[in-house]
């Protein structure tokens, strides 16, 4: 047998020690793979891709390989932490350690080669269906028809040949420092009671609660001056609570005797401790890429929303048009249109005046204009009483709106007043700030208005399935007059689309990095963990009660950092609707809801291949 023989074989036998990490480089390579697809297509070159949306796609790229290999090198290094003994009992038997360096050379080498390969031929299969979502979330008017990605291909497997030919070297030359006897003893060494620093543990705290509540507290600009303190603060306080504060808190738990010696707890805290301090670098590491993603992610989200939002609120009508000198050759323009492309649409006109009301120009309606538009869109009318007015807040949108108008009276030029008596919420008519509605007996008695519009609204009934076609016409004819919501809806999806697509993608290769390395972690101690619980077991532990051990040590040490990313999440996505005046929720507990579905899922799996190692250990 050659040396090459022997390191293929090595990989061959332990396919179980290495499935997790081929699976994981070959999921990177896939999701490189997926996205080199979508860059290079013929559909997206020349004008099909903005020119600024291309750059920002090969940055995406160059994240997510630089992101790949520090993934890659930290999953290569913690099996060879699980291998110490390995590589001791091979150096008693007459290897040296130029050749263990490499033999783990080629055989990172190998699966590196297959992880490469795997993951072009999975990302070829589920190219079709990439490029489908992408040609839906871009909004790209062309066809993503499926083609032979031969650029796409040579990129990934050149650039991952070459990332796992310097982490191969890398990972032997880090070997070549290593002792037989630190190889022989592998994580046998003798570990003291784990100590928290109290006052580390307080600042910890101090840290965490100050970041938060600076978070929440703020709003509007604030938010943008305060960002960087308080992502320094939550760092700095998240290494703490893993590494002081979380040791403190088992420790504290430990000497409570009720609890610790209540039934299994005293297998579960004697150890929760030194995994605590032990995973506290890896737990840090989960909670910061977690909240990455999750903060990424629910921006992109949340802003595609409001922008959205905000454009749906205070355009419901198909089409507006304010009039000009041209007034009456546009809007025989704008029918004409509408009815070449089979539109049927209902119609309403009313010339919008503005008044002096201390220091501001506010819009008055009269009831008969506002309950005509308010019909037009489903809404309902209103009876407004003489001598009195009503204020009309924007539905949806709360940013900029004059809150100050429920508190101000209207005065005719008679001397009488008309004093405001409630507020609707409403979008009725097309304006950006509040305003008042007045009966049409009292609009008559008004001053002159210091200005005056003319506005225009029709509303489709038939043929809607046409409106952007014949929105892109009439914006073509009548750039600054026409205004259409569901149309400039869509060039904002064009143009966003890309940047939310490129955003999904990354952020899924930190989430999915982020469970990795909680699993990598648990697995360096799944021999260890069979030693402990073969021996407890001899002493009378049952089978049902290792099982509760086993559920609640996992829970905790695959939870515990995923939930403060979780927090972490929720705090930054909060903040993000107050820098933008806009309840963003929903999109935040869909984004953690999501993220939290599939972390519950991959727990799932992962418990059930440690606890069936551990209880094969003790069943031998």
């Amino acid at each position: 047998m050659t040396f090459r023989q022997f390191a293929f074989n090595n990989v061959a036998r332990n396919k179980r020690l290495y499935a997790a990490y081929f699976l994981s480089s070959m999921f990177t390579v896939m999701v490189f793979f997926t996205f080199a697809i979508f860059r290079f297509h013929p559909a997206l070159s020349g004008d099909g891709m903005d020119g600024s949306v291309a750059q920002g796609m090969n940055i995406a790229a160059g994240i997510i390989y630089v992101f790949s290999f520090f993934f890659i090198l930290y999953s290569m290094s913690s099996f060879l932490q699980s291998r110490k003994k390995e590589f001791g009992l091979l150096m008693i038997h007459g290897m040296s350690m130029r050749q263990i360096r490499s033999m783990v050379f080629l055989e990172n080498m190998i699966i590196g080669f297959f992880a490469t390969l795997g993951g072009i031929v999975l990302g070829l299969v589920f190219a079709k269906a990439i490029l489908l979502l992408a040609e839906n979330a871009l909004i790209i008017e062309n066809k993503l028809n499926f083609y032979i990605p031969a650029l796409a291909v040579m990129l990934t497997f050149g650039s991952f040949i070459v990332l796992f030919f310097f982490i191969s070297l890398f990972v032997s030359y880090v070997l070549r420092s290593r002792k037989l006897i630190e190889l022989l003893r592998g994580d046998k060494k003798s570990k003291g009671e784990p100590k928290a620093n109290i006052a580390l543990a307080v600042i910890a705290a101090l840290l965490l609660g100050a970041g938060y509540a600076i978070a929440l507290i703020v709003q509007g600009t604030l938010v943008i001056a305060v960002m960087l303190p308080v992502v320094i603060m939550v760092i700095i306080g998240t290494y703490l609570l893993f590494t002081q504060l979380s040791v403190f808190v088992v420790r504290r738990l430990k000497n409570r005797e009720t609890l610790f010696w209540r039934k299994t707890n005293m297998i579960l805290f004697s150890d929760l401790s030194h995994r605590m301090k032990d995973n506290a670098r890896t737990f840090f590491l989960v909670a910061v890429i977690s909240t990455v993603a999750f903060s990424a992610i629910g921006t992109l989200f949340g802003f595609q929303t409001f922008l959205t939002a905000g454009i749906k609120a205070t355009n419901p009508n198909t089409f507006t048009y304010y009039g000009d000198e041209n007034e009456a050759q546009d809007v025989a323009l704008i029918n004409g249109t509408l009815q070449e492309e089979q539109i049927k649409a209902n119609q309403a006109h009313a010339v919008l005046r503005y008044f002096e009301v201390g220091s501001d120009k506010v819009l008055i309606a009269k009831q008969s204009d506002f309950n005509r538009f308010a019909e037009l869109i489903g809404e309902n009318t209103v009876n407004v009483k003489d001598g009195q007015a009503l204020v009309v807040e924007l539905e949806v949108m709360s940013f900029g709106q004059k809150k100050e108008l429920s508190n101000k009276t209207i005065v005719l030029p008679s001397g009488a007043a008309l004093h405001p008596e409630g507020t609707l919420r409403s979008r009725a008519l097309h304006a950006w700030d509040s305003y008042y509605v007045v009966s049409d007996i009292d609009y008559e008695k008004l001053p002159a208005p210091a200005r005056e519009e003319s506005f225009y609204a029709w509303q489709a009934t038939e043929g809607k399935q046409h409106v952007l076609a014949t929105a892109a016409k009439l914006y073509e004819k009548l750039p600054k007059q026409i205004s259409s919501g569901e149309y400039e809806v869509y060039q904002i999806m064009k143009q966003y689309g890309p940047i939310l697509f490129v955003g999904l993608f990354i952020g899924i290769v930190f989430f999915v990095s982020a469970g990795s390395f909680l699993y990598f972690r648990l697995y360096m101690d799944v021999d260890g963990d069979k030693q402990k619980f073969m021996t407890i077991a001899r002493m009378g532990l049952s089978e049902k009660e290792l099982e509760k051990v086993l559920n609640r040590q996992t829970v905790i040490l695959f939870f515990a950092p995923i939930i403060v990313a979780l927090l972490h999440g929720a705090v930054a996505l909060t903040a993000l609707s107050r820098l933008f005046f806009y309840d963003l929720a929903k999109e935040s507990a869909i984004v953690l809801g999501v993220f939290l579905a599939i972390q519950i899922i991959y727990f799932f799996i992962v418990r059930f291949f440690y606890t069936k190692q551990i209880k094969a250990a003790i069943h031998m």
